[in-house]
């Protein structure tokens, strides 16, 4: 199909304004880092997300589907094929019904675009608890579940009920936590690719003053460990098994360790951050080279918890 087809395509199942030519993926990823994408567009509703990615599939077109850009390296050369965002038409939540007066649980439905840091702060302010560990992750709920997300303790498999999800041959379904087979920074969603398009979660009722203070301690301990004055995809490893992967990092004296305007963080060595101007060469020439060097040093290997796209 050529781009004329393609571009006709996109525009009457999405309109004008939700289809985007040679957009810069740098401004879409929190590495601040990435080519251009051939198409970006941003579907409004369900139906229009299933039609384009049963249209995208039929007409074997690459694509990617993603919220905030949190977890993502995007190459120099960007993406040749069609970036599917989630985001502000997928950012609502709401408190159901089903909560019961006499129980302490409160069920809540949040759409896939919803930002985790958001989320958490207006649940504070609902008096909802049992969120704070996620609040400050920089991702939406659909990656959160894709990659069952967590942080100081917890994990989307622990508040998670079920997801609403369209399956790889574009049907719209409902998989349970069990259904979700939530691991260690893993999914089914993950690995049959498919698209979150919304969660709900148990969580509990609290006091908003008590779950207000429990993020700011999280955040401030977020602000002491972690290099948030720079841009990166959050924590660039997974954590090899009966290790820790920052450690085996500072232990093999990489911190400050740097490729052009990529750096091993010197607060924490377990996030790659760019200190200006870094590219994706940058990036992936440094975390060979840590990849390598722990491995000599250790004998052991280092997974990317990032993912690469247009490589």
């Amino acid at each position: 199909m050529d781009n004329k087809m393609l571009s006709e395509a996109l525009i009457s199942m999405l309109g004008n304004g939700n289809v985007r030519i040679g957009e810069p993926m740098k401004s879409h990823t929190t590495f601040r880092i990435g080519g251009a994408a051939d198409y970006y567009v941003t579907p409004q509703t369900e139906k229009q997300i299933a039609d384009v990615i049963t249209f995208l599939k039929k007409s074997d077109i690459a694509y990617i589907v993603i919220g905030n850009g949190s977890n993502i390296l995007v190459s120099d050369e960007g993406f040749r094929g069609v970036v599917v965002e989630l985001g502000d038409a997928f950012s609502g939540f709401e408190i159901l019904e089903g909560s019961q007066e006499d129980s302490d649980d409160v069920f809540v439905k949040a759409n896939a675009g919803m930002k985790l840091t958001r989320l958490g702060n207006q649940l504070a302010s609902d008096g909802i608890a049992g969120f704070e560990f996620a609040t400050g992750i920089p991702g939406c709920i659909g990656g959160a579940v894709r990659m069952n997300a967590g942080a100081y303790g917890g994990e989307l498999k622990d508040i998670i009920v079920s997801a609403k999800v369209i399956d790889d041959e574009g049907a719209i379904r409902e998989l349970s936590a069990d259904e979700l087979e939530l691991g260690y920074r893993t999914s089914i969603v993950a690995k049959s690719n498919m698209i979150i398009l919304e969660a709900i979660l148990r969580l509990r009722k609290g006091q908003p003053d008590t779950i207000r203070k429990n993020i700011s301690e999280l955040a401030a301990k977020r602000r002491e460990k972690q290099p948030l004055e720079y841009p990166s995809a959050g924590s660039t490893f997974k954590r090899p098994e009966g290790y820790f992967a920052a450690k085996l990092i500072e232990d093999a004296g990489l911190k400050g360790c740097a490729r052009g305007g990529a750096q091993v963080s010197e607060k924490h060595a377990g996030f790659v951050v760019n200190k200006g101007g870094a590219t994706a060469k940058d990036v992936c020439e440094l975390t060979d080279y840590i990849k390598s060097t722990v491995m000599e040093k250790f004998g052991v290997k280092l997974e990317l918890e990032v993912v690469k796209i247009g490589f």
